[in-house]
């Protein structure tokens, strides 16, 4: 039996013939003859890394559903070298403004850029998928690229392969049972609770656990450090509020009080338990006290990255990977100056927090559009950027130039390194590794080359060792966004997202209670009870999926 490369080389040399045949005058005329076979027309095998077929230059356009996305392709040595290897440009496209907005309008205009990523979360990805706007990678691996099969996770295919057997998106930094069981307390977490390390330790390095100690903490802040560098200090600082809330408000904040996802096989409804409700009429306290700024209410992504780079926030509930070059400039200034993780808001006993690692649905899915501009090309760029030789470049970058096997392990070059760390900004715009270009990232591979972390990172990634835990049984529960149960669920974030801000800005604990006690009536009268019964049968058919992966 030929092997896949003597079979190439056969083909090529029939073709040969064939062609001149043709032009010595044998065989058919030109006019007669069949059109030539494509090389993405080649029959590959699993153990073959479909990319190397076809190495000729070719743009694809890349969507990123994230505004705050900096990164060009093509501007970096990693990039650079990734088009040299394989061919393969990237135009990134970013949105301006609203994700949420420009992923519809692209979705009602029925066209697609060539690649789309997104949260696996989104609405959008549903819609795609219904929609006919993306293709099923199983379908594209099986004609052009055999070898996506042998790169990806059985695991994670099977997660996401929808009710018509298809797979049509492919996660990043995702974790399977099997990865929790490998890696244990290196599966760290991202959320943290952050206080500013001198201004901490100034106070006392106070207990923050208790409301009456979280509150007393801020407004000794605010009293010690009125001002950073002639502007205001912010006490609290969370994620962006948007329509339907705010992360750190909702999943964050439970998640540090370790409040129960389910209770005897039964979802439970997170938000109604007394531990959370008494910690959002803390923070209307605060407010009340003056210690929320009006700043967190509107500012978004650039303007808190400013204000973090500045160390005007005292504490944050946000997550320490998302303010790694923000950190570095304040190390630099002043290594005291940096925020480092503590123990923040906890329930009634005090227990430890449950916070949320990497999932299997992990944080973004990538999809190939209907539309894509070569098939063939795609699916074997997606397959070579998941495989162990697409993270190590993406991840490491050139050997010899950003890299190279150091005492036996394969590591950034000791300069490489130290830019790493002290300024990731220059380090992602000079040489675009370790995750600069993260739509397909798989950190549990990646851990192997990346080097042991250091301050100001070190202290915040250790805090949340032992705490993470995987919450994959309760991904993708939620209905689609044009069912019935989809439509009640969307209106509901949508007056949870009016309700949020006005509780934490409500002038008394009655007018809290007032607005708390009409969200819940018309959440019910919306009919979130059906969304619920939705939620809690695809929570059960995810638990018994994933018992199967652990067999």
């Amino acid at each position: 039996m030929l092997k896949p490369k003597s079979l190439l080389l056969l083909m090529f040399a029939l073709v040969m013939a064939f062609t001149t045949a043709c032009s010595s005058g044998g065989g058919t005329t030109a006019s007669e003859k069949e059109p030539e076979a494509p090389a993405n027309d080649v029959q590959l095998t699993e153990d073959q890394p479909g990319w190397q077929v076809d190495t000729s230059p070719i743009t694809f356009d890349w969507y990123i559903n994230f505004a705050w996305f900096p990164s060009k392709w093509g501007e970096d040595i990693t990039s650079q070298y990734v088009t040299e290897k394989t061919g393969v440009n990237i135009n990134f496209i970013v949105p301006a403004g609203n994700e949420a907005e420009k992923m519809n309008t692209m979705i009602a205009s029925g066209s697609l850029p060539d690649f789309i990523t997104l949260g696996w979360y989104e609405d959008a990805v549903k819609k795609m998928i219904e929609g006919d706007l993306v293709l099923p990678l199983n379908e594209l691996a099986e004609q052009y690229d055999p070898y996506f099969f042998k790169a990806t996770d059985p695991a994670k295919v099977s997660w996401y392969t929808q009710e018509d057997g298809n797979i049509y998106g492919y996660p990043n930094a995702s974790s399977s049972p099997k990865d929790y069981e490998k890696f244990g307390d290196n599966i760290t977490s991202n959320q943290t609770f952050l206080v500013r390390k001198d201004m901490y330790e100034a106070i006392g390095s106070p207990d923050m656990r208790t409301p009456e100690g979280f509150l007393k903490a801020l407004e000794d802040a605010k009293k010690m450090f009125p001002e950073v560098n002639g502007q205001p200090l912010i006490p609290l600082g969370l994620h962006d509020f948007h329509d339907k809330g705010n992360s750190s408000l909702e999943g964050y904040l439970q998640n540090f009080l370790a409040i129960p996802y389910d209770e005897n096989g039964q979802l439970f409804d997170r938000i109604t338990h007394p531990d959370y409700v008494k910690w959002l009429k803390t923070l209307r306290q605060a407010n009340e006290k003056g210690l929320l700024s009006k700043d967190i209410f509107v500012d978004k992504r650039p303007q808190m990255e400013e204000k973090i780079a500045q160390g005007r926030y005292f504490a944050m509930l946000f997550q320490r990977s998302d303010m790694a070059a923000q950190q570095n400039v304040l190390y630099a200034n002043d290594p005291n100056s940096v925020y480092i993780a503590v123990d923040g808001p906890a329930n009634s006993n005090l227990d430890q927090p449950t916070l949320s690692g990497p999932s299997i649905s992990g944080w973004t899915v990538t999809l190939i559009s209907k539309d894509v501009k070569d098939k063939a090309r795609a699916i074997r760029f997606l397959s070579y950027l998941i495989s162990e030789e697409g993270q190590r470049d993406t991840y490491l970058g050139k050997k010899g130039v950003t890299w190279d096997t150091i005492d036996g392990k394969d590591q950034f070059l000791p300069e490489i390194a130290e830019l790493l760390n002290s300024d990731r900004s220059t380090f992602d715009k000079e040489y675009g590794a370790s995750h600069t270009f993260w739509m397909m990232m798989d950190n549990n591979m990646t851990v192997d080359w990346a080097p042991p972390a250091v301050e100001p990172f070190k202290q915040m990634e250790d805090w949340t060792r032992g705490k993470a835990q995987s919450f994959s049984q309760f991904d993708l529960i939620d209905p689609d966004g044009s069912s019935e149960e989809g439509i009640i669920n969307d209106k509901v974030l949508i007056e949870w997202g009016k309700a949020l801000p006005k509780l934490l800005l409500a002038s008394s604990e009655a007018e809290f209670d007032k607005i708390w006690g009409d969200f819940l009536a018309k959440r019910d009268s919306l009919g979130y009870a059906k969304v619920q019964e939705y939620r809690q049968k695809k929570y059960e058919e995810n638990v018994q999926k994933l018992e199967e992966f652990l067999q």
